[in-house]
């Protein structure tokens, strides 16, 4: 599986190939997500699921390490109402929904660290590979918010007890074992070769399988989440009410200086 190299300004770009969709964002940041990103990361995946030529997707960050290191906290700290936190967090929900909704299935990969956002983002997609560096932490109560909008699809891969466990202790990072252990991870590699090797295997065996029984099986496994618009939304407006405390400003203040 080929990776897109990093370039100076964030972006979202789609590129396919014998049936599999792969998608790939960048943010100098350690990838993490301003609005844009998440709009267009949303955009990309429900474009991959409308057309016909497609069988498979694949979501990537670029670069060798970080996954994505969640919500862009210069977004956060521009934040001056409730109204504009909901559109904010509102972006999560929005890529959530449309890898759920999409109808193919989604294999994510996940290169390096993950932290908030990006967690929920593996744990949205339908199969994730990891390598050994790949680190995971629901850093969100540490700023004084909570991992509100990517809690349901972290919940739904790892279980309740793990889940309060990442979100409670919000400053300890979990090994890929870890994670694979309870569920967020399907396979850990050593490095990225052997990753890529395994995600190449795996989508082209997808690109040649039914698409109607792909479609039909991510309905099964996606059983039980369809009031997640209603749920997702107050979780978003939740967030964006929370970012506007004294807390979370000199939380965020705090990272922003370390």
């Amino acid at each position: 599986m080929s990776t897109m190299e990093p370039s100076a300004t964030a972006s979202v770009h789609s590129s396919t190939a014998h049936g599999i969709c792969t998608i790939t964002f960048f943010h100098p940041q350690s990838n993490s997500l301003p609005r844009q990103i998440l709009d267009e990361l949303a955009q990309a995946v429900t474009a991959a699921g409308k057309d016909r030529s497609h069988r498979v997707v694949v979501l990537q960050s670029a670069g060798n390490r970080a996954f994505c290191a969640g919500a862009s906290f210069d977004e956060l700290m521009a934040i001056k109402t409730p109204a504009e936190g909901f559109i904010f967090f509102s972006g999560f929900s929005e890529v959530i929904q449309a890898i759920k909704n999409c109808p193919l299935l989604v294999i994510c990969r996940v290169q390096g660290k993950a932290v908030g956002g990006g967690v929920g983002i593996a744990a949205a997609a339908d199969y994730t590979f990891a390598t050994q560096h790949a680190s995971i932490k629901l850093s969100e109560l540490a700023i004084g918010i909570g991992p509100f909008v990517v809690g349901p699809a972290v919940e739904r891969k790892l279980g309740t007890a793990s889940f309060s466990a990442l979100a409670i202790d919000a400053t300890s990072w979990r090994t890929a074992n870890w994670a694979q252990t309870h569920g967020l991870y399907a396979e850990v590699f050593d490095d990225a070769e052997s990753m890529d090797q395994a995600i190449a295997d795996l989508a082209n065996r997808l690109a040649s399988s039914s698409p109607d029984a792909m479609a039909e099986l991510k309905r099964t496994f996606w059983k039980g989440t369809e009031d997640w618009a209603d749920l997702l939304e107050e979780r978003a407006a939740t967030s964006g009410r929370l970012v506007l405390s004294e807390f979370t400003r000199a939380a965020i203040a705090k990272f922003k200086k370390s």
